[in-house]
């Protein structure tokens, strides 16, 4: 156990890049974290951090021990948290990370009905449209929208993520309405800006499982969704968005669907984790709650 402890130390000190910050972080004194990181290389027979003016980097054989050291540790913690909540319920703290929008409008109203089921557990939620890294971090959950690229993560999918143009009945009266991808190029598009730059090109399936690709422009682009849909609203262009973020606008007519036979391709909503061979359980059941309120008939297309 000792040897798992300094272990997680060692972790602990490469997440904050300091031997006091990780010291801070477990209540240890300096000294004795200095201690227990020599006695790891020691034991070892390896070096296992270089210091540079500013940071603590692993070497080599660090890098290779950080690497496979913290499933060890990370199920180690699973276990004990799978031992000792049998039959006492789930309790700790979960850590998740999230789309602001999406964790406003579905997230949040659900967790009333979760801290009931479980409430000797504690959240600590993180909203942020950036991505952020769960392991530096210490996340235990991100909920994601859209492809994933990391492979050293873990997902499950929550439900689909489908996408469409949509634009308000003022501003197709005013400017007309595309009747083709083309047309696109003559209207007024409000663009995203991610984290690949201003998404000004639209791909819209052709209807016979090809793809149109259309270079858009328009009066607004920003990085935030909420301020695209509160222009498509005003009837200043048109805009792509997740039909769970503008259902109720569809519902109510403000927002009516254009193009709606080119459609945009789907992608999904994800529970991403850390990978490791035991999720611990208030991982697993946060993220069981969540699939079973979604699924292939989420609340965003079900009738009103």
């Amino acid at each position: 156990m000792d040897r798992i402890g300094d272990i997680g130390l060692f972790l602990r000190v490469l997440d904050l890049g300091s031997i006091s910050a990780a010291a801070r972080s477990l209540d240890l004194s300096v000294a004795v974290a200095s201690q227990r990181l020599q006695r790891l290389e020691r034991d070892l027979g390896v070096r296992l951090l270089h210091r540079t003016t500013r940071r603590l980097h692993a070497t080599p054989e660090g890098a290779i021990l950080a690497e496979q050291g913290r499933a060890l540790v990370e199920d180690l913690d699973a276990l004990g948290s799978s031992l000792r909540q049998a039959g006492t319920g789930i309790s700790g703290t979960l850590r998740v990370t999230a789309s602001s929008s999406f964790g406003r409008l579905y997230i949040s109203p659900l967790l009333p009905e979760f801290m009931a089921r479980h409430p000797g557990l504690k959240l600590s939620f993180t909203m942020t449209d950036n991505v952020l890294d769960l392991v530096s971090a210490g996340f235990d959950l991100a909920i994601r929208i859209g492809a994933l690229d990391d492979s050293a993560l873990v997902a499950r999918k929550l439900a689909t993520n489908r996408r469409l143009l949509c634009a308000s009945p003022e501003y197709l009266r005013r400017r007309g309405t595309p009747r083709t991808p083309q047309d696109l190029a003559s209207h007024d598009c409000l663009l995203l800006v991610g984290s690949q730059g201003r998404q000004d090109v639209w791909r819209l399936g052709d209807g016979a499982g090809g793809e149109i690709a259309v270079r858009v422009r328009g009066p607004i682009d920003a990085n935030s969704g909420e301020l695209l849909s509160d222009a498509a609203l005003a009837g200043l262009g048109i805009a792509m968005h997740s039909t769970w973020h503008v259902c109720a606008a569809l519902r109510t007519g403000q927002l009516v669907p254009v193009l709606a036979n080119y459609p945009v391709a789907e992608s999904g909503i994800y529970a991403v984790m850390p990978q490791r061979r035991l999720v611990p359980p208030r991982v697993r059941t946060f993220v069981d709650f969540l699939a079973g309120h979604f699924g292939e008939n989420p609340p965003w297309e079900r009738p009103a």
